[in-house]
């Protein structure tokens, strides 16, 4: 059939308008798992607005749930794992509209630490989206395979029977890694539990590291002397397992006050950045000598630490929350640990931080958005934003001009534009 020319000069604004929309979309990156693609907290494709408004302009709100956990863009759905009730809840939400197109509910027996009340009975893990299904991992370490596109559960799996303790003293925390068709989770809690894999398409157990407990940091993969490996932050250790068949392959005795380990590790070229409660921050070198694994510390900086914070790289530059003097805002130096600069005092208990674009997103407890530029020359705040009456403890996601932030009950999308 041919085209007039009349329905060419219809059509031809729609094409226009399509490759826009492609054009856009291509440069907004899934956000499909903790700290996003590499979870390392670095978003990529962001371009900064020409001025930064003086407010984020409100899309949409609607109300989630409790719970830490922080929600995935992946393609224009964003999904979220909260705690309504005594109900765990999974949706999954149009990203353009606030819409929730489908939801998912399950209930979920919790008793919280009198040390952790505040923190309420949500879940604090983060899901992760691989191969269309969405898994998410519950307060009490209960694991959940979903049809992302329908909530279909695919299967769920506990592993009570497996480990005497369901959580740590303060509620599962870690987010679990897919790896090699392998979903991974550190699941039981203090003295009983260990780090299992799964297959991630059936459920079933492939091998199980039963050595030492979850602590409440997130692994990250990392290849090294050529051995692909997670390495993560236990109860008592800091450990590289391997990928392969979950063998130990090296550790570091770790402990914090409390039983709070917590900071994700951080690869920066062949060194491993790890911190933890009154720890400082220091980095490894793995090694293989002598027919063992070694790990040399290369360096230490006691002038700042971090306790829930998970810092991020600019290139050279490792950006992160010190909890000394009641939150503090630090850069170092990531060959020599040597610290550039530190900010004020007093900017909270914690920072969810992102860098995007030559920009540290640094959202705080207190719902705190403040933008600050990475070149490392001092805290040069280029924006502050409030984005919620309540806490955030979730990480945001940033998926082009928008921002979405998961607050204390509710799920929100903010513009940049």
């Amino acid at each position: 059939m041919s085209i007039t020319g009349k329905h060419r000069i219809l059509i031809l604004p729609l094409l226009i308008m399509m490759m826009i929309s492609s054009f856009e979309y291509s440069f907004a990156q899934d956000w499909a798992q903790w700290r996003g693609p590499n979870r390392d907290g670095v978003v990529a494709g962001f371009a900064a607005p020409k001025s930064w408004p003086d407010k984020l302009r409100a899309k949409w709100a609607i109300k989630a749930g409790i719970g830490h956990s922080s929600p995935l863009v992946v393609g224009n759905r964003v999904y979220q794992h909260a705690r309504q009730g005594d109900n765990e809840i999974v949706m999954a939400v149009d990203l353009n509209s606030g819409k929730v197109l489908w939801q998912d509910s399950y209930p979920v027996a919790y008793s919280m630490n009198p040390a952790a009340m505040t923190h309420g009975k949500g879940p604090k893990s983060t899901p992760i989206f691989n191969n269309g299904k969405l898994y998410t991992l519950g307060i009490t370490g209960v694991l959940s395979c979903y049809d992302g596109s329908n909530g279909k559960l695919i299967w769920r799996k506990d592993f009570f029977e497996k480990f005497k303790a369901k959580a740590p003293l303060f509620g599962t925390a870690m987010s679990p890694v897919i790896d090699n068709g392998k979903i991974i989770v550190h699941a039981g809690g203090n003295d009983q539990g260990g780090m299992v894999a799964l297959d991630a398409a059936t459920g079933a157990e492939k091998w199980a590291w039963t050595a030492d407990g979850p602590g409440y940091s997130s692994p990250i993969v990392v290849e090294a002397v050529g051995k692909r490996q997670l390495v993560t932050q236990s109860q008592k250790f800091i450990v590289g397992i391997a990928i392969e068949n979950g063998g130990l392959l090296w550790k570091i005795p770790f402990d914090t006050e409390y039983v709070q380990n917590i900071v994700t590790p951080v690869a920066y070229k062949d060194l491993l950045i790890f911190s933890g409660i009154n720890k400082g921050v220091f980095a490894v070198r793995l090694g293989y000598r002598d027919n063992k694994w070694v790990t040399d510390q290369v360096w230490i900086n006691k002038e700042v630490s971090m306790y829930m914070n998970s810092p991020v790289l600019s290139g050279n530059l490792l950006f992160g929350m010190s909890h000394r003097n009641k939150g503090q805002f630090f850069c170092l130096d990531a060959a020599s640990g040597k610290t550039l600069w530190t900010g004020d005092p007093r900017q909270g208990e914690n920072a969810a931080m992102l860098l995007a674009g030559g920009f540290i997103f640094s959202l705080t407890n207190d719902a705190s958005l403040i933008i600050t530029d990475s070149a490392g020359k001092g805290a040069k705040v280029i924006k502050t934003y409030q984005v919620a009456d309540s806490p955030t403890w979730a990480h945001p996601a940033i998926s082009g001009k928008n921002i979405v932030i998961k607050d204390e009950n509710n799920l929100r999308l903010l513009s940049l534009e």
